[in-house]
C-alpha cells in the first residue's frame, strides 16, 4: 500500500496540472490577441517554460536544506502572484506584463515538478515506479477539469476574453497551498545533506543518466512544441475554440491516464523498453499529422503524442532514480529538470515561429531527428548495462 503522502501529492499534482492545462488552452490565443506581432504569439507560453526551467535547480537545493514542504509552499505562493499579475495584465491588454505573469506561473509549475520525486521518498525502491505513476496519474483529473474550466471560466468575466481563467487559476493555487500545508512530508536526513557527492563529470559518465536526461528532455520538448502549436494549427483550419479545447483534453488524458499502469509496465518490461515504446508513439504522432487536418487526424495524433510522452517521461524519471546517491539527489534531479524543461521552453518558443514559417506538416517532420537521437542513446545505455552485467559474471 502506498503511503498517504503519495496520494496527497497525486491530488496536488492534479490541481497544479489542471491550472497548467488551463494555461495551455488559452495562453497562445491570448498572445495572438494582445501581442504586438503575431510571431510573438507563443512568447508568453515560452516564458512560462523559461520560468519553469529557471526554478528547477534553486527549488531542488532549497528542498535539500529546508525540506519539501517549505519549497512546495513557496512555489504555490509564487503561482498565486503570477495568476493575479496575469489577470491584471489581461484586463489592461498589457502584453509584457502578461509575459511576466506567465513567467511566474512557470516558476510555480517548476517547483511542482518535484512532486514526483517527493513521492518516492517514503516508499521502498520496488514501489518507486508505482509512486511516480500515481502522482503523474493525478493529471487525469486535470484532463477533465482543465479544458472544461477554460470554456466555463469565460462566463466569469464576459468583459474580457479568457480573464475568468485566471480567476480560476488563483483558486487552484490557493487550494493546493492548503493541501501541501496539511501533508506529512518527510524532512531531509543527514545522508541527503552531508553524504558523498560526485562531481558532474563523474555523474555524466553514467550512460543511464545521459539516456534518462536525453529521453526526458527530447520527449518533453517534442510534446510541448507540437501541443503548443496545435491550437494555432486548428484555428488556421477553421476550428472553433470548443473543438481545440476538446482535442487538448483528450491529449492530456493520453498524457496521464496511462500513468496508472505505466509503473507496472516498467516493473515487468524495464524502463528502457517503455521509453523506446514512448518514442515510437511520438513517431506515430508525427506520421499521423502528415495525412490530414480533420478533427480526427488531430485527435489520434494528439492522443498518441500524450501516451508517447507518458511512457518516455515516466520511464526516464524511473531510470534517473537509479543514478545518484542520497546527497546527490538535489543536484541530479535539479539538473535533469533544468535540461528537460529547457527543451520544453525551446519547444514552446519555436512552435509559433515554425508554425508560421514551415506549416503544420513540416513542423511535425522536424521532430523525427530528435526522437531518433533519444532512441539511440537509450539503446546505447541498455547495451552498455548488459555488457557490464556479462563482464561481471
Amino acid at each position: 500500500m502506498l503511503p498517504i503522502t503519495v496520494w496527497g501529492l497525486a491530488l496536488g499534482q492534479a490541481l497544479l496540472v489542471t491550472g497548467n492545462i488551463l494555461l495551455v488552452s488559452v495562453t497562445a490565443l491570448i498572445g495572438q490577441k494582445i501581442a504586438p506581432d503575431l510571431g510573438l504569439a507563443t512568447l508568453p507560453a515560452a516564458l512560462q517554460f523559461l520560468g519553469l526551467m529557471s526554478a528547477t535547480l534553486p527549488a531542488a537545493h532549497l528542498m535539500r536544506w529546508f525540506g519539501r514542504k517549505v519549497g512546495f509552499l513557496a512555489g504555490n505562493l509564487i503561482g498565486v502572484g503570477g495568476a493575479v499579475l496575469s489577470a491584471l495584465a489581461l484586463a489592461q491588454e498589457a502584453f509584457m506584463l502578461f509575459c511576466l505573469g506567465t513567467f511566474l506561473l512557470g516558476m510555480a509549475i517548476g517547483v511542482g515538478q518535484q512532486y514526483r520525486f517527493a513521492a518516492i521518498e517514503g516508499c521502498s525502491p520496488a514501489q518507486h515506479p508505482r509512486a511516480i505513476g500515481l502522482v503523474m496519474g493525478g493529471g487525469v483529473l486535470a484532463a477533465i477539469l482543465g479544458p472544461n474550466l477554460a470554456v466555463w471560466s469565460g462566463d466569469l468575466a464576459p468583459q474580457s476574453s479568457y480573464l475568468g481563467a485566471f480567476y480560476v487559476l488563483i483558486g487552484l493555487y490557493l487550494l493546493t497551498t492548503l493541501l501541501i500545508a496539511s501533508l506529512p512530508l518527510r524532512a531531509p536526513d543527514y545522508a541527503e545533506q552531508h553524504g558523498e557527492m560526485r562531481p558532474y563529470r563523474q555523474l555524466l559518465s553514467q550512460p543511464a543518466l545521459v539516456a534518462a536526461v536525453t529521453a526526458g528532455a527530447i520527449g518533453y520538448g517534442v510534446m510541448v512544441l507540437v501541443m503548443t502549436a496545435t491550437p494555432l494549427a486548428m484555428q488556421a483550419c477553421g476550428f472553433a475554440f470548443d473543438s481545440t479545447a476538446s482535442i487538448i483534453q483528450w491529449h492530456v488524458l493520453g498524457m496521464f491516464l496511462p500513468s496508472f499502469f505505466t509503473g507496472r509496465l516498467i516493473t515487468r518490461f524495464g524502463d528502457t523498453r517503455i521509453i523506446q515504446s514512448g518514442c515510437l508513439l511520438l513517431v506515430a504522432c508525427v506520421l499521423l499529422n502528415q495525412f490530414g487536418v480533420t478533427y480526427w487526424h488531430f485527435w489520434f495524433a494528439l492522443v498518441a503524442l500524450g501516451v508517447g510522452w507518458n511512457f518516455a517521461f515516466i520511464g526516464a524519471t524511473t531510470l534517473l532514480t537509479h543514478t545518484y546517491y542520497p546527497a546527490e539527489k538535489a543536484r541530479v534531479q535539479g539538473m535533469n529538470d533544468f535540461l528537460v524543461f529547457g527543451f520544453s521552453t525551446l519547444g514552446a518558443l519555436l512552435s509559433g515561429h515554425l508554425q508560421a514559417l514551415v506549416g503544420w506538416e513540416r513542423l511535425n517532420l522536424l521532430m523525427l531527428p530528435a526522437i531518433a537521437i533519444a532512441m539511440l542513446l537509450v539503446w546505447w545505455s541498455a547495451h552498455r548495462l548488459r555488457a557490464q552485467a556479462v563482464a561481471a559474471n
